[in-house]
């Protein structure tokens, strides 16, 4: 079971890794152990701008096509398999698929897992939640997001903590002006959530994507001042993804090298876009329309 006595996540069996056609384009890390060096700033012209939400607009319907799918009973290597048969029938590629060896087309973090969960043969129970993390690759450009869904019906606690996770998120995402640091993001995301107690997550960080799925710059949650001083500008392109828990922000890492959990097992939720910095404002560029 995937599942201890406690009602605690424990490792699952994983399936035989998913297969994408030969005509789609890969990124240039898979095959290898890192990913090649970012090229270029974290900033993008008008034309790439426009690839980068192509590529996030396939993404965010792969999680409109994960959502009809969630519930009880259905195991987080089928959200995988939703998600990575969508991605693929754009002619995109699911970015995560051997990214410094990861294994599948998506990342299913349930309850206590903060992020980079692997999907296997865990079955989801009523009052459970799972957030999902897809990214597409198309036409050079990655698109990365992610969302928590509630497997049934929730707690309340939790459901405030899904809640007002994606309301950090998005302060977060409104504080990114042109002339500010990046960690005025963290600042206002931490802020908002010591108002309820919640634990913010410190380890794992947003991140400039576009060309690269990862390009060194680093977004953080909370209030990290005066490190991470990089400065905002016009055309910038990011992620904001902030993981917010019941307990603490300490983890844990399971030996896959990939599952992140609560150290105190706490629940926690997360929500992501990619974003672009306007002179006027921000555009989300993960979005299904």
């Amino acid at each position: 079971m995937p599942f201890d006595s406690h009602g605690h996540l424990m490792p699952g069996s994983l399936p035989n890794i998913r297969q994408v056609p030969q005509e789609i384009v890969r990124p240039p890390y898979v095959g290898l152990k890192t990913p090649p060096p970012h090229v270029g700033d974290n900033t993008y012209t008008t034309e790439e701008v426009d690839r980068i939400r192509a590529a996030g607009r396939v993404a965010s319907r792969a999680l409109d096509a994960v959502a009809e799918v969630v519930r009880p009973g259905v195991t987080t290597a089928e959200l995988d398999r939703v998600a990575h048969e969508y991605v693929i029938s754009q002619g995109a590629y699911p970015s995560t698929l051997g990214y410094r060896g990861y294994r599948a087309s998506s990342c299913t973090s349930v309850n206590e897992v903060i992020c980079h969960g692997v999907p296997d043969d865990t079955v989801l129970r009523e009052g459970d939640i799972v957030n999902v993390d897809v990214t597409a690759y198309l036409d050079g450009m990655h698109g990365d997001l992610n969302r928590t869904f509630r497997v049934g019906e929730v707690s309340e606690e939790v459901n405030l903590l899904i809640e007002r996770t994606h309301e950090a998120m998005m302060r977060g995402i409104r504080a990114a002006k042109p002339g500010r640091a990046v960690n005025v993001i963290g600042r206002v995301i931490e802020t908002y959530a010591k108002r309820f107690g919640y634990g913010v997550v410190r380890d794992f960080t947003g991140h400039g994507v576009g060309s690269s799925f990862h390009s060194g710059l680093i977004i953080p949650h909370y209030d990290s001042a005066p490190a991470y001083g990089d400065i905002i500008v016009p055309g910038m392109v990011f992620t904001v993804e902030p993981m917010l828990t019941l307990g603490t922000h300490e983890w844990r890492q399971w030996d896959d090298g990939w599952t992140v959990t609560t150290r105190d097992k706490s629940v926690t939720a997360q929500f992501e876009h990619t974003i672009v910095v306007r002179e006027d404002g921000f555009e989300l560029l993960t979005v299904s329309d």
